[in-house]
């Protein structure tokens, strides 16, 4: 049996805590080839998460440790929902092809996402026009107030 205990999620909360890219992750998964993807991920609230898609999955994420807000958009950059993973919603799914982005709202906040594999590095095409080259703190600031139908001006 595979399992994350407190102390597993503690620790992985302190990896991504000294990371340079403060997040770190732990795969229950055994291979990057595995044909489904089962991990968590200790995300501090100033890691960069750019607005992306994973074009040939759904992603189903659950919050382990912490609060999460987890954003969707259409095609022009419009938020289109929002979820408080920790708060008032459990799990989300998000679809194959869709716009999202992630932010850890707690120090030490871990979260656990599921989709298909092979693993595959998001690639340029696949990360939105809209957010690169801006900076995490720009970014975090506007995830944390963005509402459906808002754009990041």
């Amino acid at each position: 049996m595979k399992k994350l205990t407190s102390a597993d999620l503690a620790a992985l909360a302190g990896q991504a805590q000294q990371s340079p890219r403060l997040r770190a992750n732990s795969n229950l998964h055994a291979e990057l080839t595995d044909p489904i993807q089962r991990l968590a991920i200790a995300m501090e609230p100033d890691t960069l998460i750019l607005p992306h898609r994973h074009p040939h999955t759904w992603e189903v994420l659950t919050a382990l440790r912490g609060r999460f807000t987890v954003l969707v958009f259409d095609e022009a950059g419009r938020v289109a929902e929002r979820a408080e993973l920790g708060v008032d919603t459990s799990v989300v799914e998000i679809p194959a092809g869709g716009w999202h982005a992630v932010l850890s709202r707690d120090v030490g906040a871990v979260i656990f996402e599921v989709k298909h594999g092979p693993y595959a590095p998001i690639g340029d095409a696949d990360v939105a026009a809209w957010g690169k080259g801006r900076t995490a703190a720009e970014l975090n600031a506007w995830y944390a107030e963005a509402r459906p139908g808002d754009t990041l001006a």
